[in-house]
């Protein structure tokens, strides 16, 4: 669609953005200081604005009124579903007034702002976190049981935001609510897909098959559309370069952002920090002249066109479309971003050269490194600057959180692509480039092998942007999740860069959970066992976690200890209950609970666990039955997604769904061994696996994992860990101490050599590991299923085995069964179990955002007046 709008409009407020006050969100001042309101009566307005009062009774008319004039439902024909969404209407006006006052306080101080760019967050439900943090859960819940409802099967109507998928999303959603529990002038912007990643099902043959994930099929409660902060974002076109570096950009697509505005309340405070999220409409909605003429696909082509920018989470980017979708949702997230934040700025009236003292933008992975490029943009096409004021602008304004150290996951886009969709941010690109290795041929003379590693552009056909070289060399500084993981970017994949500008720009920032939601919220009998026992009102604990130290002291006491496993034993129980409610299935409870929930990949090796409880499974069958009496009963969980287009990663859930329905039905074993897939791995379904854990796995091949955020909220709940050395499993060793967690495998160091070995000095599995080779021959022969489906899975181990299966499964099942000894000893486990929990306070996304706000962004702490 071409269209003759003026290019200085994009990134500009749309016309449907109504004007504000100069200072965004509060009344204009005369002469003398004085607030001049903008109609009415002053007084009028000020008696009426004011917070709600929160006692029951209050509580219950706001949810009635809710019920009568928001939803239009009677009493007599309320279900769950429609009370769910009167509560969380209720709750919601208590965070807009929160939410309300917070940004009027920030305009009002005007610190510098953080922003953090994430295209995922993984918020999971919202009601229960929002109630806990505002202190209201209590009364809500009185309120509730007197309108005849029971507030926990309220707050279980609640979908999963379909928002994000990982860990990455997962840790934005922690840290924007440690940025509001610590009093942070933090904002997140996302994308407010329709649809999430995918509803995962499970086939008869045991396969993944993934269904539309329609979250958004009921009332959301929890935004706030805002449909005066809108913006146009042009796509296609043409760049014309004039004078000095500009260029004008016309032509194309053109959609516009609409912003959704999510509050994000903070634990223990009325700060409310909020999450915008962009949702994609057409400039022009409907063509009236083709559908006047008959022609009805093409009448509402430009609608669906822009709508599908933010339709779903992750399109499957195995096809160029797909890829160029991926694309545009990366763009139009940054640009809309650029836009808000821009706008926000120029409301302070101050020179665009302090943009840097008083905006920082966290880019979250790679995906929203197109940011840098459009400020430049910004402020070389639009704002008039020299291109060396706006670089120096835009290289103190970003910070770049690298999260893989593998090179084939690190993000590139076709230059084609690029030049087809946005073809003045290619130019810029390029630009970008050539001043850049100019620099680096300045330092590093004839070092052709240095340019080469170092430039924007990966050279073949076709060429590629690398986007962690853009985001490294366009940012101020870059850090990694952990230490082993900053410590690989620094000395490999952005070794080159650290030579360049010096090891000062490259940090660690370890990453951290929120322990509101994943102990106090997902835990809530652990959590008042620690207030009694620690002595300390909850608020305290909550917000400084180092204080679960003082839980030490009571490691050996029996009276303490028998309350730690009564707790544990409550969470096994409700996991059970969940099982049963949700696939049919009754587990032993009173069998070790063996936890391994992720996303499904290869390096993550959920193929390893698997290949452990075949070989379990078939000792347990050459036992006489007499001698299974003296094992260990272990119930094994997996949950997690695979990728639609990952055939590997899917292979192995079909894998484990077959081996769990021949190890489940054998009456022989099946009391001393069980295995489940849950489908549908969500934030939900995680909040009541992790705190009914005995032991997680954490077991990805060294050198491959960044942090994992997992593994500390199992050890959080007391649950021991078995891993490789890798990640933060590291840091959690040396907090909680070796002798509290299991570790296996090759080291780090070892890997590319033992790599080196397969592919030129083949070894047979047969000689590595003749335990291993018996198990892969089982599943050869059929006993789990259609054997030839499983071969291409099974050759990624008997072949170059570049995951070590093969080299580390000795040295797993030694580990394994030192777990079997230390959970016999009963005491000394729930005494592993309670140190473990002790000692992770350094793991509290707290810290993490602390860390964040004043060794990089340089922001400062605003408790709201």
């Amino acid at each position: 669609m071409t269209s003759t709008i003026d290019p200085k409009t994009i990134g500009q407020p749309a016309k449907r953005h109504h004007k504000r006050s100069p200072t965004g969100y509060l009344p204009d001042k005369d002469k003398s200081g004085k607030e001049i309101w903008p109609r009415g009566d002053e007084k009028t307005w000020k008696d009426n604005l004011r917070g709600i009062s929160n006692d029951v009774p209050k509580i219950t008319k706001s949810i009635v009124n809710h019920v009568q004039t928001t939803l239009a439902r009677q009493a007599y024909n309320l279900d769950d579903q429609g009370a769910y969404e009167a509560v969380a209407l209720s709750v919601r006006d208590n965070l807009i007034v929160n939410w309300n006052d917070t940004q009027s306080f920030f305009t009002r101080k005007a610190p510098k702002r953080a922003y953090y760019l994430s295209l995922e967050w993984l918020m999971g439900r919202t009601l229960d976190n929002a109630l806990l943090n505002l202190g209201l859960k209590e009364k809500y819940k009185t309120g509730v049981d007197k309108l005849g409802f029971n507030v926990e099967n309220l707050i279980d109507e609640e979908r999963d935001a379909g928002l994000g998928n990982g860990g990455l999303g997962r840790l934005a959603a922690c840290y924007l609510d440690s940025s509001a529990s610590q009093e942070l002038p933090v904002w997140g912007y996302g994308l407010r897909y329709r649809y999430g990643i995918f509803q995962q099902l499970i086939g008869p043959d045991g396969s993944q098959l993934e269904a539309p994930d329609p979250w958004l099929q009921h009332l959301n409660a929890w935004e706030i559309p805002r449909f005066d902060v809108a913006y146009d974002v042009r796509f296609y076109g043409h760049a014309e370069r004039v004078d000095n570096g500009k260029a004008v950009w016309s032509g194309g697509q053109e959609v516009v952002a609409i912003g959704y505005d999510v509050p994000i309340p903070g634990y223990h405070t009325r700060n409310t920090n909020n999450i915008r999220l962009w949702d994609a409409q057409p400039k022009r909605g409907f063509d009236l002249n083709s559908f006047n003429a008959g022609d009805y696909e093409r009448a509402v082509d430009s609608s669906n066109s822009a709508s599908n920018i933010t339709s779903v989470l992750y399109p499957n980017d195995n096809h160029m479309v797909g890829k160029e979708l991926r694309l545009k949702q990366q763009y139009f997230w940054s640009a809309a971003s650029l836009a808000d934040i821009l706008r926000r700025f120029k409301n302070l009236e101050k020179p665009i050269t302090e943009f840097p003292e008083h905006v920082a933008i966290q880019l979250n992975d790679t995906h929203p490194t197109l940011a840098i490029v459009e400020l430049m943009r910004l402020l070389v096409d639009d704002e008039d600057l020299s291109w060396e004021k706006a670089w120096n602008i835009v290289t103190n304004t970003f910070f770049y959180t690298n999260h893989t150290v593998l090179p084939e996951a690190l993000e590139k886009w076709p230059v084609p692509l690029l030049q087809h969709l946005l073809p003045r941010h290619m130019q810029i690109i390029f630009d970008i480039n050539l001043f850049f290795l100019q620099a680096v041929e300045k330092k590093f003379p004839d070092d052709r092998d240095r340019l080469a590693r170092m430039s924007l552009i990966q050279e073949g056909t076709p060429q590629y942007v690398r986007m962690a070289n853009l985001a490294c060399i366009g940012s101020r500084k870059v850090n990694g999740v952990a230490e082993l993981h900053s410590h690989l970017v620094r000395t490999t994949i952005l070794k080159d860069f650290v030579e360049f500008y010096g090891p000062s720009k490259f940090g660690n920032v370890t990453n951290g959970v929120t322990p509101r939601r994943w102990l106090d919220q997902c835990n809530p009998l652990l959590s008042a066992l620690i207030t009694d026992t620690l002595g300390i009102a909850k608020s305290k604990w909550l917000k400084d976690l180092d204080l679960l130290k003082g839980l030490i002291k009571h490691a050996d006491d029996p009276v303490f200890q028998e309350k730690w496993r009564t707790v544990k034993q409550a969470n096994k129980e409700r996991l059970a209950h969940f099982v049963e409610t949700t696939l049919g299935v009754k587990v032993n409870t009173k069998a070790m609970f063996d936890v391994q929930i992720k996303r499904i990949h290869e390096y993550k090796r959920q193929f390893l666990n698997l290949l452990g409880v075949v070989h379990r499974y078939l000792l347990l069958k050459s036992m006489k039955p007499e001698d299974r009496k003296d094992v260990n009963p272990r119930v094994v969980f997996f949950a997690g997604k695979a990728a639609p287009g990952y055939y590997m990663a899917k292979l192995v859930i079909r894998l484990i769904v077959n081996v769990a329905r021949v190890i489940n039905a054998d009456k022989d074993t099946n009391k001393y061994l069980e295995m489940l897939f849950i489908p549908d791995y969500s934030v939900s379904v995680a909040e009541v696996l992790i705190p009914a854990s005995d032991l997680s796995q954490h077991i990805s091949t060294a050198g491959t994992e960044a942090s994992g955020t997992s593994n500390m909220k199992f050890c959080l709940n007391g649950g021991l860990l078995l891993g490789t050395v890798d990640g933060a499993n590291i840091e959690i060793a040396e907090e909680v101490g070796e002798e509290n967690v299991f570790f296996f495998g090759h080291l780090t160091p070892q890997v590319e050599d033992v790599r080196h070995a397969h592919l030129y000095h083949p070894v047979p599995v047969e000689e590595r590991s003749p335990a291993l080779a018996n198990v892969l021959n089982e599943i050869s022969s059929g006993r789990f299923g259609p054997a030839p489906d499983f071969e291409p899975l099974l050759n990624t181990v008997r072949q170059h085995d570049y995951y070590l299966v093969s080299d580390d499964f000795d040295s797993y099942l030694a580990a394994l069964e030192l777990v079997d000894k230390a959970y016999k000893d009963k005491k000394g486990w729930v005494k592993k179990s309670i140190i473990t929990s002790a000692k992770m306070g350094k793991f509290s996304s707290d810290r993490a955002i602390l860390n964040y706000a004043e060794e990089y962004w340089n922001v400062e702490q605003y408790k709201l007046e």
